[in-house]
């Protein structure tokens, strides 16, 4: 039940069998509808991006108040009707489906479903609306964020996507350990049935992703905690090396909390300090001609004070292409706040 059918690809992307990796459990089994609300909500399920936030039905069907039990639910998840993917018992087991069941039943039922959270456009090109239209931006937004990147790591041909996608979760560990991530995290996503999300759908979403909105390059930015007011922020490429796309003209910003100077910056590339209207605000700037898998650079940044925990420094990283063959790119990885020391 979880990504009804949001997550093609990874991002979460998977057999009908299930996973020979034992994911995390989510909190809460075993404590009936408190369990069930506490797993309904948490970060490591989507089943209200298709569902509802309270069960109410969108994209998905209404769950609230229709007098299902465990059987049912934990069937819906493992042997769905429709194109939701089929979820394994490390992601919703028997106990789990239950207490789902158990905070169902405490919801009122709805006169009518919500609103889809996104819908297509009728400007759309054709890969968009069937990435729209068979659920996939319910869970990974319109631009299918997540799932562009994973794809952008390893610059995956339509194969390596469709078994992704198919074979999610046992497809999503391999995936992930090749990158020398964790194996073993989480997976939201189900299995698609391949008769009911068909290769010519799932085709025409990979040529969009990788020839009109373009792959992601896989950057990511790390701030360590200050040192006196010293920080130091290393910008890399988690593409697998000799595959991953290559991102070129990348600019990285540092936010500079209000009442705060750069005293000083070093690293290759920069800038110096500006006013920037995307980040809105102060900006200490560097660029960087490209960043290829594995390519890692450092840079450090002296502020006038150290930053608060509620006025924090923090960024966001941008790139010239890969970019959409038509307008601007809004692709943007954020660098998190700098750690408290």
């Amino acid at each position: 039940m979880k990504k009804l059918v949001a997550a093609l690809f990874l991002l979460p992307l998977l057999p009908l069998t299930q996973s020979v990796y034992a994911a995390p459990s989510p909190p809460g089994a075993g404590t009936g509808a408190a369990g069930g609300k506490t797993y309904w909500e948490s970060n490591l399920t989507a089943c209200k991006n298709c569902h509802g936030g309270v069960a109410e039905g969108a994209f998905g069907p209404d769950l609230a108040g229709r007098g299902l039990n465990g059987a049912q639910v934990y069937r819906a998840a493992h042997q769905p009707w429709g194109i939701m993917p089929a979820f394994v018992d490390s992601q919703l087991s028997q106990q789990q489906a239950d207490d789902l069941a158990a905070y169902f039943a405490t919801l009122p039922k709805r006169a009518e479903p919500g609103k889809w959270r996104f819908e297509a456009e009728a400007t759309d090109p054709p890969g968009k609306q069937a990435l729209m239209n068979i659920g996939c931006g319910q869970c990974h937004s319109p631009l299918f964020q997540g799932p562009r990147g994973n794809l952008g790591a390893v610059n995956a041909d339509f194969n390596y996507f469709a078994n992704l996608v198919y074979n999610h979760t046992t497809a999503i560990h391999t995936h992930r350990e090749s990158l020398g991530g964790n194996a073993n995290g989480n997976v939201d996503m189900g299995n698609y049935n391949k008769t009911r999300v068909t290769e010519s759908t799932l085709r025409e979403i990979y040529d969009w992703a990788r020839n009109d909105i373009g792959f992601r390059a896989p950057m990511q930015g790390r701030l360590s905690a200050a040192n006196g007011s010293t920080y130091t922020l290393t910008v890399l490429n988690n593409g697998m090396k000799g595959k991953g796309v290559t991102a070129q003209t990348v600019t990285v910003h540092l936010i500079i909390p209000a009442g705060t100077t750069v005293v000083s910056a070093t690293g290759t590339g920069y800038k110096g300090v500006k006013m920037d209207e995307a980040d809105k605000g102060m900006v200490a700037e560097w660029v960087l001609p490209r960043s290829g898998p594995k390519d890692e650079a450092t840079m450090t940044i002296t502020l006038s004070k150290p930053a608060t925990r509620e006025d924090n420094l923090r960024g966001t990283i941008r790139w010239a292409r890969p970019a959409p063959k038509n307008g601007p790119s809004a692709d943007v990885v954020n660098i998190a706040p700098a750690p408290q020391a």
